[in-house]
């Protein structure tokens, strides 16, 4: 399984509106759950907040990765919310975020591994100059899963 096989357009909005961390964090949560991938929103975010408070998820270039696992999650997925406006966020660079991908995943140890694969897929190619160009230059989907492609 490959970020890019995960992405669904249901649970991914390139205009998001957030002006903090809970409420980036509470709106894309809202997309999961909307979308199935989560059966309790406020079990998931209070779930993903103890895993916040673990350690820095902002990885540097105005992208956090905010995730955790969670028995209210039913499938594996990925939430991807981008802002027009940067916000405050704890990030390894000290700068906010405006690119924000929630991983969902369920508390199980197969999907344990599974969310470290992509976790470690997703840094790596959050990492790669080419890969942010595009992904600032994405305004939809399709120009989304062109980023992770290659």
């Amino acid at each position: 399984m490959a970020v890019k096989d995960i992405l669904d357009k249901r649970v991914i909005d390139l205009d998001m509106v957030a002006e903090d961390k809970e409420s980036a964090i509470r709106y894309l949560s809202g997309l999961l759950y909307e979308a199935g991938y989560v059966t309790d929103i406020d079990g998931y975010v209070k779930d993903v907040f103890v895993r916040e408070s673990e350690g820095i998820t902002g990885i540097g270039n105005h992208v956090a990765i905010p995730h955790g696992k969670s028995d209210y999650v039913k499938n594996v997925g990925i939430a991807i919310g981008k802002t027009k406006s940067m916000i405050p966020w704890e990030s390894y660079d000290e700068q906010p975020v405006h690119y924000i991908f929630l991983f969902a995943v369920p508390s199980d140890n197969d999907n344990a591994m599974v969310h470290l694969k992509l976790l470690s897929e997703l840094a790596g190619k959050l990492g790669n100059e080419q890969t942010m160009v595009k992904l600032e230059a994405c305004e939809d989907f399709d120009g989304l899963l062109q980023a992770f492609e290659g």
